[in-house]
């Protein structure tokens, strides 16, 4: 009995920290920008029909993971892994860069995100987009390069201990904007009178619920610590849904605080001037502090990560071997370097942008969608083509379906960024292709196939048209 007990008291123990997992890596300091980002794009009702379609889109997108991890165990090189698998060396570098890139980007919406809440007390910083806020932020950028370049190795523990940062201030602001609820701002928020169709205002707010819900993927990687297979599962779905109920509550209960009007006009972190509106002074203090912490410990674990990736992509022989270097510390200090240094030019790109943090947060999730219909892709081709389903053919039809669904989601997402990201993405993309030949020519191998080379052609030819449209003003950042 006694044994037993300890048994049933283990499985519990690993579930609530497989759960706690998936929450952390997914609740980042987008959920702050929210209640702003909301308001520019859609009524009560928009965003209700956004965050359900965004909740199951990405809910599918977690079941993949989960599905690929067990099915193709033998893929844990990350994400790029599964693209590679599926359609060749070529759009698994692709995969690889676009990860990458889009983790770099993201990590430029923390620098603008905290210059931001300091310069409602220091105007000179305005919101994360003056030239002080990039000389400071460009500080910031290179001593966490050379605080990494020594060897921190406990951003894990330290990701886990902001997570309460983050979770406690967002949880209090919900409770606190509730009884601060006026009936009468939230029905006049319902449908909004300035947004366009129901179908604009969705398709308008797709990309920030991509950017909060970065960190979805990582939730098939905590499969190893279950004891129970159907833990993963479990606590794939209650932590997902617990993180969208949070999302959720953020957005809606902010509609009835203020009129969307001026939720639109706030500064980032917007959820601190819902606050200051319900409570007073305080509520912004108590969010922007929450902000700073939370923020902080993100940049420096999504710097890691983001080194990371390069690291194992080169070990793997997908990209040069010069980003296989790493120090004594055990640092990789040459895709460390790579970076920092693409989160310094963003940095300086974003001060042109008409406004810095939505286009950095746009900008992230876009670079992140190759990646994620690529392994969605991948999923269905699995599903498809019943392979490892000889094996074990459990799951069949239901893998199936998710793995459909999810692709159809992802694709939908491509359609919601619109051309301009998506041209933003291949003025990105392309270039990389450059680390790419460098890998071929160091194997001694052919560079392109003939398939690669229309998928080469395609991504010059979309930046180059992504540079036209840009210097003609057809797009702007």
């Amino acid at each position: 009995m006694a044994t037993e007990a300890h048994t049933s008291s283990a499985q519990k123990l690993t579930f609530m920290t497989m759960t706690a997992m998936v929450v952390g890596s997914m609740v980042g300091a987008g959920v702050f920008s929210l209640p702003r980002r909301f308001a520019q794009e859609t009524g009560v009702a928009g965003a209700l029909i956004a965050w359900l379609i965004a909740g199951t889109g990405m809910l599918m997108l977690a079941f993949v993971f989960q599905t690929l991890a067990m099915r193709k165990p033998d893929l844990d090189a990350g994400v790029y892994a599964y693209a590679k698998a599926g359609f060749g060396e070529y759009l698994g570098f692709f995969s690889a860069f676009g990860y990458w890139a889009s983790a770099c980007v993201g990590n430029v919406t923390y620098w603008v995100l905290i210059m931001s809440t300091v310069g409602a007390v220091a105007p000179a910083l305005g919101e994360g987009d003056t030239v002080l806020a990039l000389v400071l932020s460009t500080m910031g950028v290179w001593t966490f390069y050379f605080l990494i370049r020594r060897g921190v190795q406990e951003a894990a523990m330290l990701n886990r201990i902001v997570t309460v940062a983050k979770v406690v201030p967002i949880i209090v602001f919900i409770f606190l904007a509730l009884f601060a609820l006026d009936p009468q701002v939230f029905a006049d928020n319902w449908g909004g009178g300035d947004y366009g169709s129901l179908f604009d205002q969705v398709t308008g707010t797709m990309l920030v619920t991509v950017f909060v819900f970065l960190g979805v993927e990582g939730a098939s990687v905590y499969s190893r610590h279950a004891q129970r297979r159907e833990d993963i599962g479990r606590a794939t779905v209650l932590g997902f849904l617990g993180v969208l109920a949070i999302f959720a509550s953020v957005t809606i209960v902010s509609y009835g605080v203020l009129p969307y009007q001026e939720i639109a006009d706030l500064r980032q972190p917007s959820m601190a001037g819902v606050l200051d509106e319900a409570v007073g002074q305080w509520g912004t203090v108590f969010v922007s502090v929450g902000l700073i912490v939370s923020v902080l410990g993100a940049y420096l674990a999504w710097t890691l990560m983001s080194a990371e990736v390069l690291f194992v992509a080169a070990k793997d022989e997908d990209m040069p071997r010069f980003l296989r270097a790493a120090n004594a510390a055990d640092v990789p200090t040459s895709a460390l370097l790579m970076t920092t240094v693409l989160i310094q030019v963003v940095l300086v790109v974003t001060m042109f942008s008409e406004d810095a943090f939505n286009f950095a947060l746009d900008l992230t999730s876009a670079l992140s969608l190759i990646p994620f219909l690529l392994a969605a892709g991948y999923a269905l081709k699995l599903a498809w083509t019943r392979d490892t389903y000889d094996v074990d053919p459990n799951g069949w039809a239901r893998e199936l379906v998710v793995g459909a669904l999810a692709t159809l989601y992802t694709a939908f997402l491509l359609y919601a960024a619109g051309p301009k990201f998506i041209l933003l993405s291949f003025i990105i993309y392309a270039p990389a292709s450059v680390l790419f030949v460098m890998a071929r020519r160091e194997q001694g191998r052919r560079l392109f196939s003939p398939v690669e080379l229309v998928i080469l052609s395609a991504s010059v030819v979309g930046a180059i048209a992504g540079v036209v449209a840009l210097a003609t003003d057809a797009i702007s950042i």
